[in-house]
């Protein structure tokens, strides 16, 4: 892999790690900015929501830009927000800063997709979007636990000064590291021509396969602490160390999938959403009993966000592998997160805190609902001619392939 592709991980793993960090943070967020529980967990769905719907437009903004001088701006987008959090006198201002971020994380990972894929060669596609997405893997893994650590010793507002200078430091070693490079033929056309792939209807359902996936996960994931602490009866000082493993597990998981993305993309995507639909459910009957409550939060962590590669090489063979494409897909994928995070805080609301466990079950099962044309289509048309196309051409018509690289 080019050195380019881990300096785009670097940067993923700042950003995650801010947009994360509220999600350990939450009792002390809500006693310093006066807010309950479920409203800290809306300042996830803000994020979201900002990735949703304003990370597109920043995208088409910067497409005109070379790619080294769209992430320096992106990256200058996002320190200003993330200071904001860091200083942020009330809950208002904080909901603000959370936009901010919010926006530029969006456009900065379409940005980073595309590269990855322009890169490298297309035979390994699906392992270079791995190894970028590995930021998103190692932020839960490190940036979680870490900030949450500080948060617990110094404050919450440490932990955003920390991740501040995370993010200053993974924008010099970007700006040091980074080749110049030339925009992808394709890029920075005008309004019309970016927007012709979004005709396919096929590129539609793949994006509701994404936004199911993520949106079972973060469900769950948004509400670890208060239901490891308040349902499994761990105390607030082992939370850092069962989100470490849990970062462990999408790491493990992130890899396995960067490996078979190519050639199962459509299998990878069925049997996570199977598995997730198992974890989840026996973390909503069980997470009372501590034991079976880490397994199965393991698990969700091993099969959930782990299927990004596999997501992100479905997209680029329905649609394109330009940024535009890829940041709305993680618009779709953010969208998962606003549906987790936000239906889950009223669940809690209503129901107590297992009913977002239950949501997500939920929206594996219709996660997989989305894979069934797919899967019945290929089903129809048989197993592959061995002298036919590779194996890695699995899902989408392979005649987008080049198109897609």
């Amino acid at each position: 892999m080019p050195r380019a592709v881990y300096l785009l991980a670097f940067g993923i793993f700042a950003m995650v790690t801010s947009e994360f960090a509220v999600a350990g943070l939450m009792p002390q967020m809500a006693d310093g900015l006066n807010a309950t529980i479920p409203q800290i967990g809306y300042l996830i769905t803000a994020f979201a929501v900002a990735m949703a719907a304003g990370g597109p437009f920043l995208t088409l903004a910067v497409l005109k830009l070379r790619p080294k001088p769209a992430l320096m701006l992106l990256f200058a987008i996002f320190i200003v927000g993330n200071l904001l959090a860091a200083t942020a006198p009330s809950y208002p201002v904080m909901m603000a800063a959370r936009i901010i971020t919010g926006v530029a994380s969006q456009a900065f990972f379409g940005v980073a997709i595309s590269l990855a894929v322009q890169l490298t060669p297309p035979q390994v596609r699906g392992r270079s979007i791995a190894v970028v997405m590995n930021g998103l893997m190692v932020g839960t893994l490190l940036g979680l636990p870490l900030s949450t650590l500080i948060g617990e010793r110094l404050g919450w507002r440490a932990a955003f000064w920390a991740v501040s200078a995370l993010a200053v430091l993974a924008a010099l070693a970007t700006a040091a590291g980074m080749r110049r490079l030339e925009r992808a033929e394709g890029d920075g056309g005008d309004f019309r021509q970016e927007m012709r792939v979004f005709a396919n209807p096929k590129l539609w359902l793949v994006f509701a396969t994404s936004a199911f996936i993520i949106g079972a996960t973060f469900s769950a994931f948004s509400y670890l602490n208060p239901i490891l602490t308040q349902v499994a009866g761990f105390g607030s000082g082992a939370v850092p160390l069962l989100l470490i493993a849990y970062g462990a597990a999408t790491v493990i998981g992130n890899s396995i999938v960067g490996r078979l993305a190519d050639r199962h993309t459509v299998s990878v995507q069925l049997c996570g959403l199977a598995l997730n639909l198992v974890f989840l459910t026996g973390f909503a009957l069980l997470a009372h009993l501590a034991v079976p409550a880490v397994v199965f939060m393991l698990g969700i962590g091993l099969v959930g966000v782990t299927m990004n590669p596999a997501m992100a090489v479905r997209v680029q063979r329905t649609g394109n592998a330009r940024p535009l494409v890829n940041t709305v897909h993680s618009s779709f994928i953010t969208l998962g997160v606003i549906i987790g995070s936000f239906a889950g805080g009223v669940a809690i609301d209503n129901f107590g805190l297992r009913a977002p466990l239950w949501l997500g079950a939920a929206l594996a099962a219709l996660g997989i609902l989305t894979l069934l044309p797919e899967l019945t289509r290929r089903s129809a048309a048989g197993p592959a001619p061995a002298s036919g196309a590779p194996a890695s051409q699995e899902g989408p018509a392979a005649a987008t392939e080049k198109q897609a690289v």
